[in-house]
């Protein structure tokens, strides 16, 4: 299912059985996975360092995405080096992992959501954007989806230990293939991706139609809704890659049919680093260069100050930026 919950860890299966390249793709794998961490820490540091990141609604959900994308990519890192190392995990520990990873991945898809609907109250109810979506209202919503988020994956160790009885050794290779092996987890696998994804689409189509037809009006201030609409788009774009994602379970079973060894194992490396590694490096990145008040200080941070940080302005126009 998604970017790392099940096929990201089917996928490290599979790569672990890389031969003699397997120290090269390793290196190319691991080290922007590496070099996005820190710069996911660095813009985690600017958004704390600046109590005006701080306050406003759509720098709280874009440090959250941040968030989640760096445990996302840690994860993908340590189950990556396992997997090339194979190193066997145990059972109670890799069903934490797992839980995690799921859990990460449905708050990631529904932080989407947030994100979009912030926007469409800033450019729809400009007036009414402060109070709807204040401090208080914001934290609420983050618990509300990690709430939701959680469902599944506590749903599936509920079962795990409470009806599995098919795995019994304690040591085993860390993925939903090897752990979760009765039917019902992949009923419930494909329900909660339809359900997800059918509401962040709705969400965010429905935002992009939204701020389209406000920006038609004489009223509303065309800069800002355009900028609106860019980043919603940007948001589907990042739920298209997700989507992606899912595909890979598809490819995965048709490459083992119709093509030999190796190259099933160099496609599989491809869709792992394409649509699992770069999309969670390049998106925070994207996000955080587009905003000029964050860029400016991220870019200070980021140059350990080399570079001036007097023309930085962090004052946070709620109806504009992207």
């Amino acid at each position: 299912m998604s970017s790392f919950n099940g096929t990201a860890s089917n996928h490290t299966q599979i790569l672990s059985l890389v031969d003699q390249n397997g120290p090269v793709k390793t290196v190319v794998c691991v080290t922007p996975c590496v070099i996005f961490l820190y710069v996911n820490g660095v813009m985690i540091f600017t958004l704390r360092k600046k109590t005006v990141f701080q306050e406003a609604s759509r720098y709280i959900l874009f440090g959250h995405m941040l968030w989640l994308d760096t445990l996302h990519l840690f994860m993908s890192v340590v189950l990556f080096v396992c997997a090339v190392g194979r190193i066997f995990i145990l059972k109670n520990v890799c069903i934490i992992l797992l839980a995690a990873a799921q859990a990460l991945y449905q708050v990631a898809l529904l932080n989407l959501a947030l994100m979009s609907l912030e926007r469409y109250v800033a450019i729809c109810f400009p007036l009414r954007h402060a109070k709807i979506t204040s401090f208080r209202r914001t934290h609420i919503a983050i618990g509300a989806v990690w709430m939701i988020g959680l469902i599944q994956c506590l749903s599936e160790m509920i079962i795990f230990y409470a009806v599995d009885s098919t795995n019994t050794v304690m040591n085993l290779f860390c993925s939903r293939t090897t752990l979760f092996r009765l039917q019902i987890y992949k009923k419930l696998e494909i329900a909660f991706t339809c359900i997800f994804f059918m509401l962040v689409c709705f969400v965010i189509i429905f935002t992009y139609a939204s701020i389209a037809a406000v920006a038609k009006s004489a009223s509303c201030d065309k800069t800002s809704a355009k900028k609106a609409n860019k980043t919603v788009l940007l948001h589907l774009v990042q739920l298209g890659l997700c989507a992606a994602s899912i595909l890979v379970g598809v490819i995965q079973e048709a490459i083992y049919v119709y093509t030999d060894y190796m190259t099933s194992i160099n496609v599989m490396y491809f869709c792992f680093v394409v649509f699992l590694i770069f999309p969670k490096c390049l998106s925070p990145l994207i996000y955080g260069l587009r905003d000029q008040a964050f860029s400016c200080w991220f870019k200070y941070y980021f140059t350990f100050g080399l570079k001036k940080q007097n023309s930085c302005k962090t004052e946070i126009h709620l109806r504009g930026g992207g």
